[in-house]
């Protein structure tokens, strides 16, 4: 203890040591220290110290602190330390300081920095965030840039790693990592040249760390708004074509084509843009120019590919058809006969040709790549009924569908039968033309009944499962079209041939196969062996969805579905009946909006006339106003020129020069009335020109009063119209009150309907129960019977069996009749 009162300030003898030299010292005590209590005195005092000693505590003592995180877990006063799962007071001292060390012009002090990071963010999501949030994204990213991206050394992958715990299964960091525009930054890792031979080891593991980064934004477990978002940029900023030029790029090594075939996988899974692109995608190659989607499948019915590379294709394959329903057409259009082309290779015909090939993990591939492209499309389904297969010369060809049939009958490997079972099964479900194909071949229900009822080994289990889902799918969606194998019939063969508990207990074979949990948790399919590839994601899917339905069709009676079809039927016709209803108050709800609509015109066509007289009839007062004026000064100036010669009578008096005044202004005058007369007669013509280019065309008040009058008669007719659409109004809007309100009743009788269908369900279940209950008890009771004849038989006692009961009645019968012969 003397020891921490020296460090912790206390008087000591000597000369003191220096800061680093005490931290190396606590550091060593942490490190080996067997007491509990040495440890956390020694972390105490490292904490300490963490204040004044930043640097130091940071690069010496950081390693030492997380192993006492993990080894002393257990102990409260150290968790007492702890933010978790880790330290906070390590936070503080985490997080500005580290990250200057990113940017520190010292490798050394860098490169230490970024393996401290990888070991504070491994598993922890607060301090993934407070990296993230620290500009860590730019930061590693510029990193990466100068080292050389993916030719860069172990720096490069050290920066890649800590990407990797900061995005991985961390939606907040992920976001802000797309936010900030780091995808477009990714592209320049992926540039590739002509020549890829001889990569460095150190190139493939950067190479497949950045594949790794890429899917980690785009993966099938995130938010489906996050990766479409995510395959969006990844789009834009020309990183898929990046990816897809690896793809179809030579000389690059196996690992890094496998991994880049599963990143482009999951960056075009459901994003309809990127697999429109993927299917534009072409091998650079000399024409013939195949498509990459062919080049691709023909790696993975290629048996000599690498199995993880088929199962990458295999891969691609199904996220191009996920939820893509014009890639599903194009790839069925290829097996049509009126799109096949001899001359080139098809995807369809590779698929066919991996379908019946005598490679068993061909055949699976292809019939799973098959399924997905019937998946969720009943279209699809239907037209792959009209392909057609030429077996052999001199023979007729067969459906696809019956060839499936055909090799599944001749026993061939379990992975194959299981794949064409699985392709089966995926193209009738939900398809009963499809059932009615099916079922219209007379060997194949005796086939999936027999494989069904034997008592065969573990291997084939599975086989026998799905075949009992195959047929429980022809009953399920069986429309009663052909006459030997309706419901009931293919029902009571199940009984007796089977047995209905046999049957349920095969069909569960398939969810209790070790593998198909497996194959259940995520899209892409991984398997650690080619034998072990029996299940798709989606079939398990299919499953799930069926097993319950087609256990409960099994085991109604005839009379439980014709009273589930009654219920039904009635259901429909009221839903009929509701949708009617709908249906006219929608066109009715039209036809009002649309009368509206008319009406609102009419409103404003009428205010627009009616703006338009007063404009106008304001202009022809103005031109009223103009001429009264004109003519009011023209009367003054012929009063002045009269009072002007009734004087000049009156001149004898005057003198000479007045007289020649007056008769230059007499002159003056007259020379302004004709100015006068002129402007009245311009003005005169004005209001003519004026009058005719307006809506009255005369200046006669007789024709302006009958125009206004035509106007006003018009003007009322619109109104009247008006009032009448909205009488009209009136009327559709209470006729769509009575329809509202019959609707409602309509929805009242449904609801009462189901009320009562839900009791007869009650019903038949209990008494379903109840016979349950005396079938057991009548077998106690045969038991007892039989238990207390043996009894009386080991007595000594004669006991006749029904048997004996029944051959000795048999034989009084045929006494009587002899006696009554003789008698005759």
């Amino acid at each position: 203890m003397n020891f921490f009162r020296g460090v912790m300030g206390g008087q000591a003898a000597g000369p003191q040591p220096s800061g680093a030299e005490t931290i190396q010292k606590l550091c060593d005590r942490v490190a080996s220290s067997t007491l509990l209590e040495d440890r956390r005195d020694a972390v105490r005092a490292l904490k300490a110290l963490s204040k004044k000693y930043h640097m130091e505590v940071g690069t010496q003592a950081m390693d030492h602190l997380i192993n006492i995180l993990q080894t002393d877990r257990s102990d409260s006063e150290i968790l007492g330390y702890k933010h978790p799962p880790k330290s906070a007071w390590l936070i503080y001292l985490p997080m500005g300081e580290l990250m200057d060390l990113l940017a520190d012009s010292r490798e050394v002090i860098r490169n230490d920095g970024l393996l401290l990071l990888q070991q504070l963010t491994k598993g922890n999501a607060a301090i993934q965030k407070i990296v993230a949030f620290e500009n860590a994204f730019e930061r590693l990213l510029d990193i990466i840039t100068e080292e050389g991206s993916s030719d860069g050394g172990i720096v490069v992958e050290d920066c890649l790693l800590l990407l990797l715990n900061l995005l991985k299964n961390n939606s907040s960091n992920q976001n802000f990592f797309k936010e900030g525009s780091y995808i477009q930054r990714m592209k320049p890792w992926f540039e590739v040249g002509d020549d890829n031979s001889g990569w460095s080891a150190q190139k493939v593991t950067n190479l497949h760390l950045m594949l790794q980064l890429v899917r980690v934004m785009v993966s099938p477990v995130n938010s489906p708004g996050a990766t479409a978002s995510c395959q969006k940029s990844m789009y834009q900023c020309g990183l898929l074509q990046q990816l897809c030029t690896i793809l179809m790029a030579t000389g690059v090594p196996a690992d890094i084509l496998t991994e880049t075939i599963n990143t482009v996988s999951e960056v075009i899974r459901g994003s309809q843009v990127n697999q429109d692109y993927f299917a534009s995608v072409n091998a650079p190659s000399n024409p013939p120019r195949l498509p990459a989607i062919v080049v691709l499948l023909m790696s993975m019915v290629n048996e000599r590919q690498p199995f993880v590379l088929r199962c990458a294709v295999l891969y691609c394959f199904q996220c191009f058809l996920y939820k893509n329903q014009k890639g599903q057409g194009e790839i069925v259009a290829t097996l049509l006969p009126s799109t096949i082309d001899a001359n080139s290779i098809s995807a369809g015909q590779l698929l066919c040709g991996g379908l019946f090939s005598a490679d068993s993990l061909s055949n699976w591939c292809a019939a799973v790549a098959l399924a997905h492209a019937l998946q969720d499309n009943l279209t699809q389904k239907e037209q792959l009924l009209r392909v057609q297969l030429a077996t052999s010369l001199g023979k007729p060809p067969v459906s696809l569908l019956q060839q499936c049939t055909n090799i599944l009958s001749q026993g061939s490997k379990v992975q194959t039968r299981v794949g064409l079972l699985m392709l089966l099964c995926t193209w009738i479900s939900n398809c009963p033309i499809a059932v009615t194909h099916f079922l219209h071949n007379q060997e194949n229900v005796p086939f999936l009944t027999a494989q069904i009822s034997e008592n065969l080994g573990e291997d084939e289990r599975l086989v026998q499962g799905l075949c009992a889902l195959l047929l429980g799918i022809c009953i399920y969606y069986n429309d009663n079209s052909l006459e030997n194998y309706t419901k009931e019939k293919l029902k009571q063969l199940i009984e007796k041939r089977i047995g209905k508990e046999n049957f349920v207990e095969k069909l569960g074979f398939i969810t209790k196969h070790e593998l198909y949990s497996r194959a259940a948790q995520k899209p892409q399919p991984v398997f650690p062996s080619p034998e072990q590839m029996l299940f798709d994601h989606e079939f398990t899917k299919l499953v799930k969805e069926l097993e319950g339905v087609i256990t409960k069709a099994v085991h109604k009676s005839s009379e439980e579905e014709k009273k589930e079809e009654e219920v039904k039927k009635t259901l429909e016709q009221h839903d009929n009946i509701v949708t009617q209803y709908k249906e006219l108050i929608r066109e009715q709800d039209a036809q009002i909006q649309e009368l509206k609509e008319q009406v609102a015109s009419l409103s404003s066509q009428n205010d627009q006339l009616q703006a338009t007289i007063t404009q106008q009839l304001s202009q022809i007062q103005q031109h009223k106003d103009q001429y009264n004026i004109l003519k009011l000064k023209l009367g003054k100036e012929n009063q002045s020129q009269s009072n002007s010669q009734g004087d000049s009578s009156q001149v004898n008096g005057l003198q000479t020069e007045e007289l020649t005044q007056l008769r230059e202004e007499v002159e003056e005058l007259r020379k302004q009335h004709t100015l006068l007369q002129t402007q009245l007669s311009d003005k005169d013509a004005l209001i003519n020109t004026l009058v005719s280019t307006s809506l009255f065309p005369s200046s006669d008040s007789s024709l302006d009063a009958s125009k206004i009058a035509q106007l006003e008669s018009r003007l009322a007719a619109q109104t009247s119209e008006t009032e009448r659409l909205r009488e009209e109004m009136k009327s559709l809007s209470e006729s769509r009150a009575d329809l509202q309100q019959q609707l409602a009743s309509a929805t009242s009788t449904v609801a009462i309907l189901q009320t009562e269908k839900a009791k007869l369900q009650t019903e038949v279940q209990e008494s379903k129960k109840e016979q349950d209950d005396l079938l057991m008890l009548l077998a106690d009771q045969d038991q007892k019977i039989h238990s207390l004849k043996q009894k009386l038989k080991g007595l000594g006692e004669t006991v006749e069996d029904e048997d004996d009961l029944d051959a000795r009645d048999q034989t009084d019968d045929d006494d009587e009749e002899e006696e009554d012969e003789d008698e005759d």
